[in-house]
C-alpha cells in the first residue's frame, strides 16, 4: 500500500514517517491490514531523508504544494491506500495573508479530497485541524458537544476542512478522520509563523544555550501535547475501525492545561536558573489576541473512550523533547 504524507517536510510529518518506518502496517479505506510498500512525502521543500529509509518501505520525497498531491491521487494506476494531510499555512501566518490561507488551508484540502475520488477504491483520510476551531463566548471547560465558532481565519479554515472531511465520508467518497490538535509543544527546529511558536521557544531555545522571547502574559493557559504523543495519536486514529467513528468523524484530542508560567517552572526544573534567564517577557499584542482567543480548558471525553491519551505532566513533555530532539543534552 502507498501512503501519501502532505506536510512531510514539518517536524510532525517528519516523525509520522518514522513511525510508519519502524511499524509499516496499516489498514486502508476498507479496513483492511495492508503492509505499507511506498511513503510519498510531499511538500514545498524537499523533505529529508528520513533514518531508516532503505530498510523498509521505499521513501518518494516530492518537492510541490497540494495541487501536486491531488495530481498524484487522480493516477488510478497508482494507488493510494491513506493520505495524511498535515500542510497548512499556520495561524499567524493565515491571518496575515488572508488569501493566501484560504487557498491553501480550504481550497487546497478540498482539491485533496476531490482528487480521493480518483481512487480506484477511497482512501483512509487523516485531517490535522486544530482546537482553533473554538473561539468566543466559550464555557469554562470546552466539551465534545461545545459548539466550534473560530475568531481566526486559520480556526475558520480549519473548520470548514473537518465538515467536508465528515461529508466526504457519509458519501463513502473516503474513509476520513479529523483530529483537533491542541498546541504542540516542544517543537524541534527553528520557530515558525504560528501564532504558538513563542510554547516552544521559550523551552528549546533556553535548553539549547540561546535566548527565547515570550509574546503573551505568563498567565497565560494552553491546551497542549507533544510531539510524541501527536504521533501516537495519528498512529491510533489511522488505526481505528471506521465504525467506532460513527456519523462524526472529528475527535479533539486530550492534552493538558498549562499556563506560561508552568511551562517556565518546568524549564527552571529542567535547566535551572540560567536557562529561564535566558527568557525575554516582550509582549506582541496581535500575537496575545490570537493565543487568548483559544481555549485552554477541555473536557475531550469521546477522544479518551476511543483510546487517546495525553502526556502525564508537562514535565515529561520537557523531557520527551530532550530525550527526542537534544541529541547533544541540555546546555
Amino acid at each position: 500500500m502507498r501512503v501519501l504524507i502532505t506536510g512531510a517536510a514539518g517536524f510532525i510529518g517528519q516523525k509520522l514517517t518514522r513511525d510508519l518506518l519502524a511499524r509499516p502496517v496499516l489498514p486502508d479505506g476498507q479496513g483492511r491490514e495492508q503492509e505499507i510498500t511506498e511513503l510519498l512525502l510531499l511538500d514545498q521543500v524537499e523533505p529529508p531523508e528520513p533514518p531508516g529509509a532503505g530498510s523498509g518501505p521505499r521513501t518518494t520525497g516530492i518537492t510541490g504544494d497540494l495541487a501536486t498531491a491531488a495530481d498524484l491521487l487522480r493516477d488510478r494506476a497508482k494507488p493510494v491506500g491513506t493520505v495524511a494531510h498535515l500542510a497548512a499555512v499556520v495561524s499567524a501566518g493565515a491571518e496575515a495573508d488572508f488569501d493566501l490561507g484560504y487557498r491553501v488551508n480550504l481550497d487546497g484540502t478540498r482539491g485533496l479530497l476531490e482528487a480521493c475520488r480518483s481512487q480506484p477504491t477511497p482512501p483512509r483520510f487523516l485531517f490535522a485541524s486544530s482546537v482553533a476551531v473554538f473561539g468566543g463566548a466559550l464555557p469554562p471547560v470546552v466539551r465534545d458537544d461545545t459548539a466550534p465558532v473560530p475568531q481566526t481565519s486559520y480556526g475558520a479554515q480549519k473548520l470548514v476542512g473537518e465538515v467536508l472531511v465528515n461529508d466526504y465520508s457519509r458519501k463513502g467518497l473516503i474513509d476520513g478522520r479529523t483530529l483537533r490538535l491542541p498546541t504542540i509543544v516542544v517543537r524541534p527546529g527553528k520557530p515558525n509563523r504560528a501564532a504558538s511558536t513563542f510554547a516552544s521557544s521559550i523551552i528549546r531555545e533556553p535548553l539549547q544555550g540561546a535566548e527565547a522571547v515570550c509574546p503573551v502574559p505568563t498567565e497565560t493557559g494552553m491546551w497542549v501535547l507533544s510531539p510524541r504523543a501527536t504521533v501516537a495519536a495519528f498512529r491510533h486514529a489511522l488505526e481505528l475501525p471506521a465504525q467506532r467513528l460513527a456519523g462524526n468523524r472529528t475527535i479533539t484530542l486530550p492534552g493538558q492545561t498549562v499556563s506560561v508560567a508552568d511551562m517556565v517552572e518546568a524549564l527552571r526544573r529542567a535547566g535551572g536558573d540560567r536557562a529561564v534567564g535566558r527568557i525575554r517577557f516582550e509582549r506582541d499584542p496581535m500575537i496575545a489576541a490570537i493565543v487568548a482567543s483559544w481555549p485552554a480548558r477541555f473536557a475531550p471525553e469521546r477522544a479518551l473512550e476511543l483510546g487517546f491519551k495525553a502526556d502525564p505532566d508537562f514535565d515529561s513533555v520537557v523531557a520527551a523533547f530532550v530525550e527526542d530532539d537534544l541529541p547533544g543534552g541540555v546546555r
